[in-house]
């Protein structure tokens, strides 16, 4: 199978991210739309964002099959069939999951070593990011620590994408 495709889209809160990333990946006619869920719901703010989330996918006139995976991106990998489309949402929140157990740079390797992998075996993974990195450095040692690593996964991220898309209004704009 040749290389699947890679998407990053990144944006502010409420920017059109998730519906961008949503309609690209049915766009692209895959034999499965699997949607990837890093959010845990922690409070009720990230609950009510998630079912909305939820009941937005069951909306359209495709099926998705979900998959709750808040951390260890790489546990995926299995999970996943030849030719599939998949939509990853969202990177912050997996790095701020992940940042609580440690060993960032082995995560971080093996974050990309995961995205490889999939590669070899999906049609497109559409990664989802929210952009962060807008407003100065925080004054607190925790936020500049994920602010450190946001940056350079994007960074890298972008670097590794055939396509990179920033969302602002509804509206995408195409960087890569």
């Amino acid at each position: 199978m040749v290389r699947g495709k890679l998407v990053f889209i990144t944006g502010g809160v409420r920017s059109g991210k998730s519906s961008f990333a949503e309609q690209y990946v049915m766009n692209e006619q895959a034999k499965r739309n699997v949607y990837v869920a890093s959010g845990i719901a922690v409070d009720g703010e990230m609950k009510e964002r998630i079912e909305r989330h939820k009941d937005d996918r069951r909306n359209y006139p495709v099926e998705w099959t979900t998959f709750e995976q808040p951390r260890h991106f790489e546990q995926i990998i299995p999970k996943v069939k030849e030719g599939d489309a998949i939509l990853w949402d969202c990177v912050t929140t997996w790095l701020a999951n992940e940042l609580y157990e440690g060993h960032m740079e082995q995560v971080e390797k093996q974050l990309y070593e995961a995205i490889d992998k999939l590669l070899e075996k999906v049609q497109v993974l559409v990664i989802v990011s929210n952009e962060v990195l807008d407003e100065p450095l925080s004054d607190y040692e925790d936020t500049v620590y994920y602010q450190k690593w946001i940056g350079r996964i994007h960074q890298k991220l972008v670097e590794k994408a055939d396509h990179a898309f920033e969302m602002e209004y509804g509206l995408g704009r195409q960087w890569k």
